[in-house]
This record gives structure tokens, C-alpha cells and sequence, in this order.
């Protein structure tokens, strides 16, 4: 009996060889633009840059006055409750009307609609907007104060105490929508026999999503926090829009001091020690999701 030797498996590098011809110029950009400005960024924070980058090294000079400045170390706190706060809330209240919506309502595709709008416009129309709302003259504060209600005190852009959650409220307004969707696929991706299943077996149905949806969904989790922190860190818009920073430094962010040494100050080395700081959060939140995702499964 005659054997055949089984084909052999074209080699991967050659595999899709078209697409990966396409994507060379993607790559060299990639590479040539965003690694190589990354390094340049990095390099420069060593030196005493000023209105022109120069190779004056200092060491770490631009660091040690970075984290001793006030407005950097506010810009830092600001971000860490702006930043634990959207997350937790846009993820919540994100699935929470993901759930709603996956129960098969009517005018869903109104509803997904309304709740994604506003994340089509840019965050300085959603920080003017909410400017205008959160106004005290104006605004909510305004209304509530002429329905009878003198006493009633709503003001957060102009309290520094409390003009971090202000910027916070237009951040949700924005984005739990997109977090709906996202969240909105992955439960349609969740198979209709586990739904049945659960209900054969009496299992409530807050114990169902808890327990049983929810673990199945950790890669839609993972990438839409990914997402939310890494915007996150590079907020500005909304803070330009909505305070310009203030009152005072009370609402300043990192993205706005880069910005504010780089093109006001003149300071391009303290600037890029910010940059470089900036650059350091987010391969915190990339490697670790890169790792998840790609690095921690198992090849068969």
C-alpha cells in the first residue's frame, strides 16, 4: 500500500502575504513616527531644553523639579480621581444600560442612538455644553433656584474643592455610551442555550449576569478598559473647554501642564519630563492588556 506524504503547512511568515506587503508603509509609519518620537521625547527630557531643543544633558534635573512642583503633583491627583471614578462609573452604569438594552425593548435603535450621540461630538463642544449647564447663573443651579428652591447651591466649575467631579459629570455624559455598546456586543455574543440553561435550573437572573455573563466577558472587560484609561490619561479637552485649569490649578491635568511648558513656558525639557511621566502611565495599562490578550494564552 502506497503511502502519500502529508502537504506541508505553507510557512506563517508567508501566510496572508499581500496583506502584509499592504501593511508595510502602516508599519514604517508606526515605527518611524511614534516609536521614533516616543525615543526623541524620552531623550530630550534629559537635557535643558528650552525654546529649541538642544543635547545639553542635566540628568535627572527636569524629573526632580517635575515632582517637585504643586501644580504637577495637583495635575497627578486630579487624574487619580477623575481616572478611578470614570472607570468605575462609565464600566457600571456602561453595563447597566447594556443589560437594559439587551432585553429586547422596543425602539432599541433609538435608545442606542440617544445614548451613543454624545459620543460623536468632539469634548470641547461636550465641555462648553456642559459649561453652560453646570453655570450658576444659567444653569442647573438657575432653574432649580426659580422653580422656588432659593437655597439650592450647585456651582462645581467654580468651587476648587469640587470642580474635579464637574469635569467628571460631561467625561460620563460623553463616554458611557460607547461603553454601553461595547458591553451591548458582548452580551449578544453570550450564547441563548446558557440563558436557558440558567433559567431551567432557577438561577435569578442578577446571579446569572454576576456569575456566569460576566466571567465570560472578561476580554470585552479588558479591552474597554484599555480604552477608557488610556483616555484617561490624555484628557485636556474637556478641562480647557470646561475651566481652563482652574480655579487657580484646582482642576489641572497632566496633559495640560505638557502642553503649557511646551508652548507657553517655553520649557520644552520640563515639558517632556511630563510627556515622558505620561508615556510611562500608558505602557503601564498597554503591557499588561498586551500580556493578557496575546502573551498569556496558549498556542496549539
Amino acid at each position: 500500500m502506497t503511502g502519500y506524504a502529508p502537504a506541508k503547512r505553507p510557512n506563517q511568515l508567508f501566510r496572508n502575504l499581500n496583506s502584509k506587503i499592504a501593511s508595510i508603509p502602516m508599519i514604517l509609519i508606526a515605527v518611524g513616527i511614534f516609536l521614533g518620537g516616543s525615543i526623541w521625547t524620552v531623550v530630550y527630557s534629559f537635557t535643558n531644553s528650552k525654546l529649541l531643543p538642544r543635547l545639553s544633558f542635566v540628568g535627572l534635573d527636569q524629573y526632580e523639579r517635575l515632582w517637585n512642583t504643586s501644580r504637577w503633583i495637583i495635575s497627578i491627583e486630579n487624574l487619580a480621581i477623575y481616572g478611578v471614578l470614570n472607570l468605575i462609573f462609565s464600566l457600571v452604569v456602561g453595563f447597566l444600560l447594556a443589560a437594559l438594552m439587551d432585553q429586547k425593548i422596543r425602539f432599541e435603535n433609538v435608545f442606542r442612538t440617544i445614548f451613543l450621540y454624545p459620543f460623536a461630538l468632539s469634548f470641547i463642544v461636550t465641555g462648553l455644553v456642559w459649561q453652560w449647564i453646570l453655570n450658576p447663573e444659567f444653569g442647573i443651579q438657575a432653574i432649580i433656584r426659580s422653580l422656588g428652591w432659593e437655597s439650592f447651591h450647585f456651582d462645581p466649575l467654580y468651587n476648587p474643592d469640587i470642580v474635579i467631579y464637574g469635569i467628571l459629570i460631561a467625561g460620563l455624559w460623553q463616554g458611557t455610551g460607547l461603553v454601553m455598546c461595547l458591553m451591548l456586543a458582548g452580551l449578544r455574543g453570550i450564547d441563548d442555550d446558557i440563558w436557558k440553561a440558567a433559567r431551567v435550573d432557577g438561577i435569578p437572573m442578577w446571579q446569572t449576569y454576576l456569575f456566569i455573563v460576566i466571567p465570560m466577558m472578561r476580554p470585552v472587560f479588558i479591552t474597554t478598559l484599555v480604552i477608557i484609561a488610556s483616555g484617561i490619561v490624555k484628557v485636556y479637552d474637556l478641562v480647557v473647554a470646561q475651566t481652563s485649569g482652574g480655579p487657580g490649578n484646582a482642576s489641572e491635568v497632566p496633559a495640560k501642564y505638557v502642553y503649557d511648558y511646551m508652548f507657553q513656558a517655553q520649557n520644552l525639557g520640563q515639558g517632556f519630563a511630563a510627556s515622558t511621566m505620561m508615556l510611562v502611565t500608558v505602557a503601564i495599562i498597554i503591557i499588561p492588556w498586551a500580556y493578557l490578550e496575546f502573551g498569556g494564552k496558549k498556542r496549539g
